[in-house]
């Protein structure tokens, strides 16, 4: 279990911010790779900054503190999936940070909400017929350019945005390095974009 009082901030944790961030970012690496002790690294490099992004947002230390727990579970899921050259290790982070905090944050809304009887009218919200057969032909368009992937390209892209599974788990599944099994998914969303738009 994680100790959730937020520890020192990134910019301490090294001489540099470049420094810093080049540790951030092997640790974010490493905690993609299943490794507990980079992960105890990560949150105590990250915590304070992630727990006032979470605080900022919730206004509530206690809500913050919840809310900064489910982060480093989703964290903890995801790094498999986090690439350097796509956004700073900071930024990754603190973009699941926020929008952890506004999911709570929407919650406490709708708990809030009038009672039912001041609530207005239901309205029909059944789709057009004519969105329904559009949603149909994207669908069967999207089957069709999946299907016209190398199979190994199709398997990791089904595996991974239809079933939820990381890049470090679909890795480890078909005994390929990470590097690899990111590349595989990389270029067959390449293929998958063209195809779409064409």
């Amino acid at each position: 279990m994680i100790d959730s009082t937020p520890r020192a901030s990134v910019n301490s944790a090294a001489g540099t911010p470049e420094a810093a961030r080049l540790r951030l970012v092997e640790t974010l690496v490493r905690t993609g790779e299943e490794d507990r002790a980079a992960f105890r690294d990560l949150y105590s490099l990250t915590s304070a900054k992630l727990f006032g992004i979470c605080y900022r947002i919730c206004g509530e230390r206690q809500a913050a503190e919840d809310v900064l727990h489910d982060v480093y579970l989703t964290i903890w899921k995801r790094a498999g999936a986090y690439e350097p050259a796509r956004a700073s290790p900071i930024t990754w982070l603190a973009t699941i940070a926020r929008n952890r905090a506004i999911d709570w944050q929407r919650a406490q809304t709708v708990r809030r909400a009038s009672p039912i009887e001041d609530a207005p009218p239901i309205l029909d919200t059944a789709p057009l017929a004519s969105d329904v057969l559009l949603e149909a032909e994207s669908t069967h368009q999207l089957h069709a350019c999946l299907d016209s992937l190398e199979e190994r390209q199709r398997a990791a892209i089904r595996t991974a945005f239809f079933d939820g599974v990381t890049y470090a788990e679909l890795a480890e599944r078909e005994a390929v390095p990470l590097g690899t099994m990111k590349s595989w998914v990389r270029r067959g969303l390449a293929r998958l974009k063209a195809c779409l738009e064409g």
